[in-house]
Order: C-alpha cells, then sequence, then structure tokens
C-alpha cells in the first residue's frame, strides 16, 4: 500500500479517533464507582511512574517485549519467525510476513500487561484466584503504566516501524490500538458496561465528529 494512500486513510479515520476521546471519557466517568478495581490499578500504575522517574530505565526488558510483540502478532497473521535478537540499544526481528499491524503492534499493545491478564486468569481456573483479585489490579496496573511511559519514551527516537508507514498514518494506528485496547479491556475489568454499548457509544460519537465537519464544510 503506497504512503499516500495511508495518508488518506489516516485523514478519514481522524473523526473515529476524536470520537474515540468522548467515547473512553465517557466509559471512565461510566465506571468511575468500581472503586475496587481503579484504588488497586491506579496505585500500581504510579508506583511503576515512580521507578520510571527513579531509577535507570529496564531498556532491555522494555526490547524484549517490543520485539517479541513483532512475533507474536507475525504468528497471528500466520507468519514464521527467522531470527530473534534483542539488547538493551535495540533489537530486531526477522519474520516471514509483514504489514503495518505487525510493524505498529509494540506502540498500542501492552504485551506484558496481556502476559498478565493471561497469567491470571490460568491461575484463577486453576487455583481459584479471586482472594487475589487486587493483587493483579495492582500488577495490571505496573504493567500498563510501563507500556505507556516506555513506549512513550521510545517515540522520542526516530523508529523504522514508523518511518515506513508514514508518521500521521501510524500515529492513527498507534492512538486507535491503545483505545481500543482500553475501550475493550475497561469494561471486563470494571464489570460497569458492556462493551456492545461502548462501541456503540463509540460509532455514535464519531459519527457527531462527522457532522459537526460536514456542517462547517
Amino acid at each position: 500500500m503506497p504512503k499516500w494512500l495511508k495518508f488518506l486513510i489516516a485523514v478519514v479515520l481522524l473523526p473515529a479517533c476524536l470520537g474515540s476521546v468522548r467515547t473512553l471519557w465517557r466509559l471512565l466517568n461510566f465506571s468511575g464507582s468500581a472503586e475496587t478495581f481503579w484504588v488497586a490499578f491506579v496505585a500500581g500504575a504510579a508506583i511503576w511512574l515512580v521507578v520510571f522517574l527513579m531509577l535507570p530505565k529496564p531498556m532491555w526488558f522494555y526490547v524484549v517485549g517490543h520485539e517479541l510483540t513483532h512475533a507474536v502478532w507475525t504468528w497471528l497473521f500466520g507468519g514464521k519467525v527467522k531470527k530473534f535478537k534483542v539488547g538493551s540499544q535495540g533489537g530486531h526481528v526477522v519474520v516471514t510476513k509483514n504489514n503495518f499491524l505487525i510493524s505498529l503492534a509494540p506502540y498500542f499493545f501492552p504485551l506484558y500487561a496481556a502476559m498478565v491478564v493471561g497469567g491470571f486468569v490460568l491461575g484463577h481456573l486453576i487455583w481459584n484466584w479471586s482472594a487475589y483479585q487486587v493483587w493483579f489490579h495492582l500488577l495490571l496496573g505496573a504493567a500498563y503504566s510501563f507500556h505507556v511511559t516506555l513506549t512513550g519514551h521510545i517515540l522520542r527516537t526516530r523508529q523504522s516501524d514508523i518511518t515506513q508507514h508514514g508518521y500521521l498514518f501510524s500515529a492513527v494506528i498507534i492512538f486507535l490500538g491503545n483505545v481500543l485496547i482500553l475501550l475493550l479491556g475497561l469494561p471486563m475489568l470494571t464489570r460497569s458496561v458492556g462493551i456492545g454499548t461502548v462501541f456503540g457509544w463509540w460509532l455514535h460519537d464519531t459519527a457527531n465528529v462527522w457532522q459537526r465537519i460536514s456542517g462547517l464544510v
């Protein structure tokens, strides 16, 4: 797909980005009563933020997750990983299949947070970890904060994953990917509203943005 076409697609998707902001804000307000979740989640995020600001950044650990995310999404699309190399200064994978989702996945898919969720779900099914939900939410907040802070940190430098698809297209996909994770995850974690309802909000809010744009034109 040529870059000029990706640029046009990104422009068309901008109203969906604006609509998702309104939807996410509505979801956060609606799930605010889930105090058991939010207290532990925010506490975990705050603990990681202190570590991020006060201690050396664990770049090797981040790079492992970054390259492993490329690998996981390659497998999801039916490709194979030929080579996997990581270091504190960077890494790379050689894969048999590539597309914009595989390239940009590390910037919107919080792999370590997904691993925390998967580990807890498995443990809960085997050992009934209901009593440990607070610790699950705490670890999840720390893992998600890890994703947000270190992704923001790495995006301050030039990334080939971004440049090969164009800055606007990459920014839109990364933004929508991150929001989509929240719109899917928060309803399940807080149990405050159904996922179908949330996506109905998103369609409605996006339609409102398009109506305002058409009114200006």
